[in-house]
Parts: C-alpha cells; structure tokens; sequence
C-alpha cells in the first residue's frame, strides 16, 4: 500500500495565485534577488536608464551616470570601511589620469569617500565607545601634524585663506585615511589581504600601461593634452625620448611609484610563498624596473639602489646580502659604461649630481630662501608657492620660488616648526616599522613589514629631491600602508600571546 504525501495534497488545494505569492516572496524577501530573476529584473531596469542617458545632453548624462553608480558605492562605503579603502584606492589611481582630460573638480569625489568613512567610524563608535585603534605614538604625530596645518589658516604671514583650503587636503586632510584604515584593518586580516592584493595590481596595472604607453604610444587625447601646453611638453620630452606617466599625472610621481614597487616585490619575494607566487612577484618588479627607466626620472634611479640598501641592511641574510653584491657590481658597471641611448644616459646621471645641472640649481634655491625660513618660523603659509601659490598669489615672490623638494616646501610655506615637525612625523614612521618587523615572529608579517616599511624610507629620502608623498595615488598608498604598520602585528603570534597573557 503506498504512502499518501499529505504536503502534496494541501499543494494542490492551493490556488494558482497563491502558488505564485509564494514563489515571489522566496525570491524577493527571503533571497533578496540574489538568483536569476533578480539578474532579468536588473536588466531589465537598466533599459529605460541606458534610454534617457541617450537622449540627454552628454554632460548631463555623465553626471546622472556618475550618480547611479556612485551614490550606491558611497552608501555601502559607510557601512563597509574595508571596502571604502579599496575604493579610495580606485579614485586615487584614475582621478590624476582623468584630471589630464576634464576640468570638473573630481578630486572631490576622493574628499567625500574619506568624508563618509569617518562618519561611518564616528557613528559606531558611539556605541562601541572603542578608540584603541588611534592610540599609538604614531597616531599621536599625526593628529599634532594634522592640528599644525589646520591652524595654519590663522598665520599671519598666510597671504590667501583660499591658497590654504586648496592645500591643506593633500597635505594634512588625506592622512585621515590612516585613521580609517587603522580602525578597518584593526581585526580584519581578510581585508587587509584584500587591500594588499588591491595595491599590488593598481601598481602592476600602471606599469603595464607604462610599458604600452611606451611601445604602442600614448593615446590620442593623452597626445593632444601634452601638447597642449609648452612647458608641460618640454617636462614630458627630454634626451629625443617621450618621459613615461601611465595613470599618474606626471612621470616623476610614476617613476618613483614604481622605484618603491619594485623594492616592495622584492621584499614579499624574499619572504615565504609559492614558487608561482614569486615567479609573479619577480615578473612584477621586472616590469616596474623596465618601465621605471622610460620615466627618465632621475630620484626613482637613485630610489632603487637607496631602497635595496636599506632592505638588505634590514634583512641581514646572507643570500639576500650576496644577490644584492652581484646587482650592486653590475649597476656599478652599467652606470660607468658609455652609452649613445637617451634612457641610459639618463639613468648614469642621478649617478653624477656634481654634474647634475638641475640640482646644483636647487641647491643654490635652497641657499637663497634660508634666511626667510629662519625669519618665519610658521611659513609664508600653506599653499603661498607652487601651483595655488600661482593661482592666489601670482604676485608674490614665493609664488614663484621653486621648491621641488618635499622638505623644502614645508619649511617655507610652514615655517622651520612646521619643517620639525615633518622631519619628526618621518621619523615616527620609520621607527613604528623596525619596531614591529623585529619583535614579529611569523615571516609572511614580518616580510610585509619588511616592505612597506622600506618603501616608507624610500619616499623619506625622495621628499629631498620631490614632492614624492604629496601626489595621487602616492597619497593614499602611503597612508594605507601606515595603517597596516599598525594593524599587521594584531595577527602575529608574538603580539597575540602578549593579549592573552
């Protein structure tokens, strides 16, 4: 005798209707449309959006555009910090490359995307009332760094308020970036993995653009954006060579972008893994090496062998000693080896500064602004030279004062406190990565230290000859990776037992 299925039996009392009720509040409440109706239906959508974007004015369009992808990734940024850091990224990659081609103020969309992860952390910590992740001696420099420039809209030497809004955000306001990487990566290894991996293929991604821009040429509006105007083409053809930029607006930032990459490569290189995962490494600082010569920049040249240096003293391990002999021998050789190519030439001449022109130059500049930096110890105020001191304060003489160096900048639009300061914040960095790549035990941690920090000392030492830290997307690289400084060690054995004891 067979067994009557009583739940079929009460199926088929049920009306068609109901039946169909049912099946859709499955897929709509319970699965939330993550099955295939929920992709037709998305689909479907996007038809009479792609329909008014048609016939709307294109910049209406793009902005509409703008709105229905980017308001949704903002939303979820404020409840996802991890993921708003990896967005930050993105922005900071493409807004340099974008700004070559419109004039719309899109690096705003970098300020907003900061502006909402904090208010994101502010709102939980009203209830987790948790600010650990912000006390170290580190956090501590920066808040006092980050005090100094705000308070700088009140010096007295400061010519234009406008010169300092300009200014203050790529100098002081983006390093809040560290704070919110500090409270995402606090206990969240995963994305901190994610991160990594982020910056690693936003950094292979611009030198496989680097190397296509050199062998296949630029693009037709990157072309005309060059030589559009005189002075930006002299900057970009020098030696009969076009400099290579990639993403980034200038090649200089692209050079030395590449010059602390490839030393970043080699130090997870030396540190445990598979053997395709160094075979992948080893291609990565190849091409950044490769297309870091057709920048022509002449501080990533010298940035290659100050950063090996600086690693190899921190490893101190024989093979890594006796490889980084040998390449020091052959760049020795290639950097006294005659040469008719404008790349090669270009490279022996960061090897030559007595004969280096451009830098007895700044030398001589550095002379000349001494006894103004010594007169004013707050500055002549934040943004009073280069490109906003141009704009606000075209008249003034230190507008035109050209400060190349990082540090030099500071001292003059800051003062010598603000110059103590940035030597100190500096310092504190660099103490904050040997800290914690010696007391580390597990070596993945300990080569990931390794790196960042070496590429911290890199742009330490490039900030002499560059505005290396202040540019996109160098910015908010180097404040992700001072968040992870601080984060990393939360997952090493030997801090871990120290928690639990």
């Amino acid at each position: 005798m067979s067994q009557i299925n009583y739940g079929e039996m009460f199926d088929r009392r049920r009306s068609r209707l109901e039946q169909a009720k049912e099946w859709l509040n499955e897929r709509l409440l319970l699965q939330k449309l993550n099955n295939p109706l929920g992709m037709a239906l998305l689909l479907l959508a996007t038809l009479p959006v792609a329909y008014v974007l048609s016939v709307l004015d294109l910049k209406i369009s793009l902005v509409l555009f703008m709105a229905l992808v980017g308001l949704p990734l903002i939303i979820f940024s404020l409840f996802n910090i991890a993921f708003s850091i990896g967005l930050m990224l993105v922005i900071a990659l493409m807004v340099p490359f974008g700004a070559k081609f419109t004039s719309a103020p899109i690096g705003t969309l970098l300020d907003l995307l900061i502006l909402v992860s904090a208010v994101g952390i502010l709102l939980r910590q009203i209830k987790e009332r948790d600010w650990t992740f912000a006390k170290f001696p580190l956090s501590y420099m920066i808040l006092i760094w980050l005090y100094y420039n705000v308070i700088q809209v009140l010096n007295p030497g400061a010519e234009s308020k406008l010169a300092w809004l300009y200014t203050v955000r790529s100098v002081a306001i983006q390093q809040i970036v560290f704070f919110i990487g500090a409270y995402a990566f606090r206990n969240n290894r995963r994305g901190i993995m994610l991160v990594l991996k982020l910056i690693i293929g936003i950094c292979f991604a611009s030198a496989l653009y680097g190397l296509k821009q050199q062998f296949v040429g630029f693009s037709a509006a990157e072309t005309a954006w060059i030589m559009s105007d005189k002075e930006r083409f002299e900057l970009y053809y020098q030696w009969g060579m076009m400099r290579i930029p990639s993403f980034c607006f200038d090649p200089t930032t692209f050079g030395i972008l590449m010059a602390c990459f490839s030393i970043f490569c080699v130090a997870l290189l030396v540190g445990p893994g598979s053997m395709a995962r160094k075979a992948l490494l080893s291609l990565m600082a190849g091409c950044a090496l490769w297309v870091m010569a057709y920048t022509g920049t002449r501080t990533a040249f010298a940035l290659v062998p100050v950063g090996a240096v600086f690693f190899c003293g921190l490893i101190l391990s024989k093979r890594v000693l006796l490889i980084g002999g040998i390449f020091a021998v052959l760049g020795a050789g290639f950097v006294l080896k005659s040469s008719s190519s404008g790349v090669i030439y270009r490279i022996q001449s960061a090897f030559k500064p007595a004969q280096d022109d451009s830098m007895n130059l700044r030398l001589a500049n550095q002379k000349k602004i001494q006894p103004f930096i010594q007169s004013h110890p707050m500055g002549g105020g934040l943004g009073s030279c280069g490109v906003w001191g141009k704009r606000f304060n075209p008249d003034s003489e230190l507008s035109k004062f050209p400060h190349d160096s990082s540090f030099v900048r500071m001292a003059v639009e800051l003062g010598w406190i603000g110059l103590i300061l940035y030597t100190l914040l500096h310092y504190f960095v660099l103490r904050t990565g040997l800290y914690y790549f010696v007391r580390c035990s597990d070596p993945f941690i300990k080569s990931l230290y390794a790196g960042i920090t070496t590429w911290c000392f890199m742009l330490a030492v490039a900030c002499y000859a560059q505005e290396a830290i202040l540019q996109l997307p160098m910015n908010v690289i180097y404040n992700v990776f001072l968040a992870l400084m601080v984060t990393l060690k939360n997952f090493d054995p030997a801090f871990q037992a120290q928690d639990n004891t």
